[in-house]
């Protein structure tokens, strides 16, 4: 007796993704829904087209002076009340060092980008069926952060009248603040909560903890936010607070996340399941041999 094959279960899922009894909308949003491959073109385009369009409605946000001066009065009061108001003291002694708070100017100025669009980029490459819910945590985060500098304009630390920080991109003289220095007019002022230096650190912080194999990479990945939150505040570019806010907003991102595809980023397949196959009955090719002969009839 010849073996029967038997086609697994998993093998079935995938084969139909999708209930039989489902309407053509559902089958239509249950597609959008499901993990597929990027594709690279997109990706760029969409990146690009997103952060020009963070950049100008963050900027577009009305500069409220004397609201966001008053919330920042606001929040340093509440940090004493809470007792962890020594975001001056960190200023200052960080700024004492000139090799470390240059270190640290650089650092705000640069790796917020250059750490974030790395691991989208591994993301891309290495794990491609995760990769479209992730980003939708990072955009979701985004997004929601627009609404936080509209509807809470803030003044970082070193804008606050009466304090004593020290913004130390002016002091030294280093590039890549879009708050200070030359480029300050190309940047909104008051846009310092939440913070997205933390929310995009944490993101990238997750991602590598959840889906590195190495530990070594792992425990870096838990290490970048910690460094992020050190130097937002070493620099006077935000309060311990606007640190929460930029938690939050992730938060808000991973449950959006959540809700669209049905489970958090790291718990997707890794690769995309292929698109399911259109079987169909093929008709018969033409027979090529002669007709077989009539029978013969009797008179």
């Amino acid at each position: 007796m010849g073996e029967s094959t038997v086609t697994p279960l998993e093998g079935r899922d995938q084969a139909i993704p999708y209930p039989v009894t489902a309407g053509p909308r559902q089958r239509r949003l249950d597609r959008l829904r499901t993990p597929r491959r990027p594709r690279l073109w997109f990706e760029i385009l969409l990146i690009g087209v997103s952060y020009w369009t963070y950049s100008l409605v963050r900027n577009a946000v009305p500069e409220q002076r004397a609201e966001a001066l008053r919330n920042t009065d606001w929040i340093w009061r509440a940090e004493h009340h809470l007792g962890i108001a020594v975001e001056e003291s960190v200023n200052h002694a960080v700024n004492s060092v000139t090799w470390l708070i240059v270190g640290m100017n650089y650092y705000y100025a640069t790796l917020h980008f250059i750490v974030t669009l790395t691991v989208l980029v591994w993301l891309y490459r290495s794990h491609p069926g995760r990769y479209a819910a992730t980003r939708l945590v990072l955009f979701a985060t985004t997004a929601v952060a627009l609404v936080g500098y509209y509807l809470y304009p803030l003044a970082p630390p070193r804008l606050m009248p009466g304090g004593d920080f020290i913004d130390t991109v002016m002091v030294h003289q280093t590039w890549g603040s879009m708050a200070s220095g030359d480029l300050k007019n190309m940047s909104n002022q008051y846009a310092a909560m939440p913070s997205m230096h933390i929310g995009w650190s944490l993101w990238c912080g997750l991602t590598i903890f959840t889906l590195a194999r190495l530990p070594w990479v792992r425990v870096l990945g838990l290490l970048y936010p910690v460094a992020t939150l050190v130097v937002i505040v070493a620099t006077a570019n935000h309060f311990w607070l606007d640190a929460v806010g930029g938690i939050l907003c992730l938060t808000f991102g991973f449950t959006v996340a959540r809700l669209w595809y049905g489970a958090l980023p790291h718990a997707l397949p890794r690769t995309p399941p292929e698109a399911p196959a259109h079987h169909h009955t093929p008709e018969p090719l033409p027979s090529l041999s002669p007709p077989p002969p009539e029978p013969e009839r009797n008179p």
